[in-house]
């Protein structure tokens, strides 16, 4: 029997086949047939490359990009979901409402001195260290405490020329020759005015007017009560005038420098309060007052140095400590929403406005100050609106997806399910 015929029916079947195959998978594919419509003038509206003025641009949804953020009739446009929906997704709701603002401003600052309240001993004359009684750095002194006692040639020789002057006066001071009383008188009140030039106190004089002893010694004395920071003085050192033996600060009044980021300036103003507390010890907390902002800005780090000045009892803080400063600046009273509420979409900040029965709105506003978690709304809410305070980018999301999907239905071939 010959195979010829046999392969001349396969190849018959299998034509058949794929004809039956590739009529079932087009046929939904098929294009429906055109309603009955006027037929259409043709214009210069179908030529290629011409787009008529009156056309509206082709969804940007079609391109995949955000339609929350590209078509500005999305923001005004009501989106409905179900409120099952909404319930589910943990939507919550809160209405607008103007209330009293606050936003804090923290920074970490430097104890520094107060260098209106720092003194430096040094002599006006030359000599040598007798005797220390303060001898270290940290020592307490108060005011007008010995320091240390020297000797001075120049101290000596005055202290006898103020002698002779008063025996001098005592003398020749009802002489009757005015010139002879006169000079008499000179003398004693230019030697008083030296010892006065020379740091040495009124009560060293009058000793020496008492006791009519001339002292080998003179005792010096601190200027301030405080502490000393940096001592120079050694027993038996030849001093020459000039020299600094000390340097004496007061530390129950001191400053605190900090910076301020240059956005957060126009909220500093002198004689606001701030709270300064201790890293390793929360419980305490003193309290402080802007005295002072600097005029000049960090270029690198964009901030500019605050002093802040506040009361150190018991000199707890020392300086080149570092300390945390909070400043609490009052707003006033703003119309304001959760941080929560608003989107950011890039261009624009929105928020959903909920009109019930699951009815939203997209509304674009206008943000002022940040306070905490609250933001202060300018432009495009009223206070008493129902606002949507959670849940708001799953709602963007599902939203979008909404308004994507409507977008398409126009498209050719496409259709939507209600």
């Amino acid at each position: 029997m010959s195979r010829r015929p046999l392969y001349i029916g396969l190849a018959l079947l299998l034509t058949v086949w794929l004809a039956i195959t590739w009529w079932w998978t087009t046929r939904d594919s098929l294009p429906a047939p055109p309603k009955t419509q006027p037929e259409a003038v043709p214009t210069h509206e179908a030529m290629p490359g011409m787009e008529h003025p009156g056309d509206k641009p082709a969804s940007k949804a079609q391109g995949g990009e955000d339609l929350l953020s590209q078509s500005p009739d999305l923001t005004s446009r009501p989106v409905t979901i179900a409120p099952e929906r909404l319930q589910t997704i943990g939507v919550k709701f809160e209405e607008a409402a103007r209330r009293p603002l606050e936003t804090i401003i923290r920074t970490v600052g430097r104890v520094e001195i107060d260098e209106r309240r720092l003194a430096r001993v040094n002599l006006k004359f030359a000599g040598w260290i007798d005797e220390l009684f303060v001898s270290a750095i940290g020592d307490h002194v108060k005011k007008g405490q010995s320091l240390f006692t020297i000797y001075s040639p120049d101290i000596v020789a005055t202290q006898e020329e103020y002698l002779l002057a008063l025996q001098s006066i005592k003398e020749l001071g009802q002489s009757e020759f005015p010139e002879v009383s006169r000079g008499a008188k000179d003398l004693l009140e230019a030697t008083r005015r030296r010892f006065q030039l020379w740091d040495i106190t009124p009560d060293h004089i009058r000793d020496l007017e008492q006791t009519g002893k001339v002292l080998r010694t003179l005792p010096m004395h601190s200027p301030i009560t405080g502490t000393v920071i940096r001592m120079e003085a050694r027993k038996g050192t030849y001093v020459s005038p000039g020299t600094e033996l000390y340097m004496i600060a007061d530390l129950t009044h001191i400053w605190i420098l900090g910076d301020i980021y240059e956005y957060e300036l126009p909220f500093i103003t002198i004689g606001q309060g701030a709270t300064v507390t201790l890293s390793y010890d929360p419980r305490t907390k003193l309290h402080g007052r802007v005295e002072f902002i600097y005029p000049t800005l960090d270029p690198k780090t964009r901030t500019a140095k605050v002093r802040f000045e506040l009361e150190n009892p018991g000199e707890k803080l020392k300086p080149d400590m570092y300390a945390n400063v909070e400043l609490k600046v009052p707003l006033g009273t703003r119309l304001a929403v959760p941080r929560d509420a608003v989107i950011e979409s890039g261009e624009r900040e929105l928020i959903f406005i909920h009109h019930g029965g699951g009815k939203l709105e997209w509304r674009s506003v206008k943000l002022g100050v940040s306070a905490g978690d609250w933001v202060e709304v300018v432009e495009g809410l009223k206070e008493g609106d129902h606002i949507i305070t959670s849940a708001n980018f799953l709602i963007d999301s599902e939203s979008q997806l909404k308004a994507a999907v409507g977008g398409m239905a126009g498209m050719p071939g496409m259709k939507m399910k209600d």
